[in-house]
């Protein structure tokens, strides 16, 4: 479990990543740190991008249904016109954001503010997603979060697209992803490779109508 850092002499401004799969407890984790800010009478405030409606306009959800009330923000630009006077900031769903996210956090960090940044760290095709690599770089402080393989029981690497659907960003939970471990991830890729191939082939296969008429 992560504590907070407190040694002797240092700085108050510091950036935290909690990167992981879908379905890894990224924003339970991020909610959990926000709390115990709050306990600490620490003023915080959390963000994530305006493109996340799945649970809530507002709030933040975890797979397990704890909230926190959020802002949603367009751009990562709008966070250092949001946080006058807050002590640490949550953003959540990181990977949906813009590229400028990673020197916004650095510039949050050098004004004294914790930042606590969650996000998937890969895409489903595996690369990696959005500004996360960036911002894992120059993070102090990461964790990664590992889900359970729905598959073969496993620590879980990797978010799985079960749904046809194409491009990065595609919104869902469990009706369009799976969290899968490396082996698992990669069979399937290879199971839905020979099911397109197959498809292929058959297509080939089908005479036309010219073909039928004769």
């Amino acid at each position: 479990m992560f504590l907070e850092p407190h040694f002797k002499g240092q700085r108050s401004g510091w950036i935290e990543v909690v990167c992981g799969s879908m379905f890894s407890g990224k924003t339970e984790e991020l909610i959990r740190r926000l709390k115990r800010a709050r306990i600490a009478n620490q003023k915080v405030e959390i963000f994530k991008p305006k493109i996340d409606t799945r649970y809530d306009d507002k709030k933040v959800v975890s797979h397990d249904a704890n909230s926190i009330l959020s802002m949603p923000i367009e751009h990562s630009s709008q966070l250092l016109e949001l946080t006058d006077g807050v002590n640490v900031i949550g953003i959540d769903e990181a990977q949906f954001f813009d590229s400028e996210l990673p020197e916004v956090c650095q510039t949050l960090a050098l004004r004294g503010n914790r930042v606590i940044v969650a996000g998937l760290d890969m895409d489903y095709k595996g690369n990696p997603f959005g500004p996360m690599p960036n911002l894992l770089a120059v993070a102090e402080y990461i964790t990664k979060v590992h889900a359970i393989c729905q598959h073969c029981g496993n620590l879980a690497t990797h978010s799985y697209r079960v749904s046809d659907e194409g491009g990065t960003v595609v919104l869902g939970e469990k009706d369009r992803y799976e969290a899968r471990c490396r082996t698992c991830y990669h069979m399937g890729n290879i199971l839905n490779l020979k099911v397109v191939e197959d498809k292929k082939e058959e297509e080939v296969k089908k005479p036309t109508n010219q073909q039928t008429l004769l």
